[in-house]
């Protein structure tokens, strides 16, 4: 097929994603092709991270790049001001300083954060811009990635910030794969000595991961002792909250 029938065909592939994960025999039936020719589209589009199958299933989604390029032209402002006083409440519920970040290749970009009434903060980072890898809402976003996405990532060597700095692949994929279950990650030491963090990850109205919430604070009380699933499991409440007004919105 020509160059411009390619793309014509792929952006069909695209749209007939856009409502939510289906099979290859499915995406064939909408955008009338044969199931072998929407098979090799969707592998294609798969490679570049457009696309992705859904963990555990022959399913096809949209993937973390197009929502990635999609968050260029969709104002975080809106993003912002819909997660805001979800933000507030798990600050005061928790304790501790409640962030928002977006996706910017293999860049977590922090965009909001609320603070605390705390004596010893931890630095605002709204703003900025930190490697992927090495952080709690970054690996969030791993774990939703297309697995031909990661293998990028992992192709090339990981800066490590802390002795505790996940840089080996067998041991972030481990990590990515727990993520997955739990819905959750834990970041204790690796970006920042004497920072933990806690993240979850938003979902927008099409299901797909186009932000995360996080927690941080100093690691001498952050978590207490025995705290470290409940703190988790409103961090996912509130991210499921954030998910739903997007919906809403």
């Amino acid at each position: 097929m020509s160059r411009v029938q390619s793309i014509e065909r792929a952006f069909a592939v695209l749209s007939a994603l856009a409502d939510g994960p289906i099979g290859v025999t499915e995406v064939a039936d909408r955008v009338e092709l044969p199931k072998s020719t929407a098979a090799r589209l969707l592998a294609s589009l798969a490679r570049e991270g457009v696309v992705e199958q859904v963990p555990g299933d022959t399913r096809y989604r949209l993937g973390a790049r197009i929502v990635s390029l999609a968050a260029g032209v969709v104002p975080t402002r809106r993003l912002v001001a819909l997660a805001r006083p979800v933000l507030v409440e798990l600050a005061s519920e928790v304790g501790e300083a409640a962030g928002l970040s977006v996706l910017d290749g293999f860049v977590v970009h922090y965009i909001d954060q609320v603070e605390t009434a705390h004596q010893v903060l931890v630095r605002d980072w709204t703003g900025s811009r930190l490697p992927i890898h090495a952080v709690s809402s970054g690996q969030v976003f791993l774990a939703h990635m297309a697995p031909s996405a990661v293998d990028r990532l992992l192709a090339e060597p990981l800066e490590r910030f802390t002795p505790r700095t996940l840089v080996e692949p067998a041991a972030l994929r481990e990590r990515l794969r727990r993520v997955q279950l739990d819905g959750y990650v834990w970041g204790l030491d690796e970006f920042a000595e004497g920072i933990n963090s806690v993240a979850a990850p938003i979902a927008d109205a099409a299901g797909n991961v186009s932000a995360a919430v996080h927690v941080h604070g100093p690691a001498y009380r952050f978590p207490q002792a025995g705290a470290e699933m409940e703190i988790a499991h409103e961090v996912l409440a509130a991210a499921a909250r954030i998910s739903g007004r997007l919906r809403q919105g």
